[in-house]
């Protein structure tokens, strides 16, 4: 799951979304520097990272991309999921999308010195190119493939998977709409684990 997904299954406390949105750049036990909800949003993200990467129906979906992809299958099927997220957002959340993602991008600008140097610098981009919102459309989809591939020196030419995408378009909305069920569910244990402590 990518950005979209992380924010939204960390529930209506805005540090632990925070938390959630950064923690890739937060590495080992260095989560244990943070403030006890922006921990929490770094143990959400791994725990979700987890569960879909071992997940059989995730899986699937990824490997339909794998042969030509490689590691580069997950990191698209990632964003991917994120676009039918973004798709069917009103099937998820009474808040729409555009409010959704302005309303988020205010809380990481009001606690903007809470965030990792990494995520600081990514979020002008962010912004400005409204990736949040940018998802829900094929060809929002395509451009933030396309940007993926620059960050990662046009290594596996990311954008090209749209065919695919395309190609199976229905096979893996009906595969996300299954996996975003389950991960919900788990995602709400976790939450009340992690808010037990």
């Amino acid at each position: 799951m990518n950005f979209l997904a992380h924010i939204y299954l960390s529930g209506d406390n805005d540090l632990l979304k925070i938390g959630n949105f950064m923690a890739d750049s937060v590495h080992g036990k260095r989560y244990l520097d943070y403030a006890d909800d922006l921990q929490k949003g770094i143990l959400l993200h791994r725990f979700i990272d987890t569960f879909t990467d071992a997940h059989p129906i995730y899986r699937q979906s990824r490997r339909r991309l794998y042969e030509k992809y490689g590691h580069y299958a997950g990191v698209i099927m990632d964003i991917v999921y994120d676009h039918f997220l973004a798709k069917n957002w009103n099937t998820y959340s009474e808040i729409n999308l555009e409010e959704y993602a302005a309303q988020f991008y205010k809380s990481l600008q009001d606690n903007f010195e809470l965030l990792t140097p990494k995520t600081q610098n990514l979020l002008p981009y962010m912004i400005n190119q409204n990736w949040l919102v940018q998802y829900a459309s094929l060809q929002g989809l395509e451009t933030i493939l396309f940007q993926m591939d620059h960050r990662t020196k046009n290594r596996v030419h990311m954008h090209e998977a749209m065919a695919e995408v395309q190609l199976y378009y229905s096979e893996l909305e009906h595969e996300f709409t299954l996996f975003m069920e389950e991960l919900k569910a788990q995602c709400a244990i976790k939450l009340n684990e992690l808010n037990e402590f």
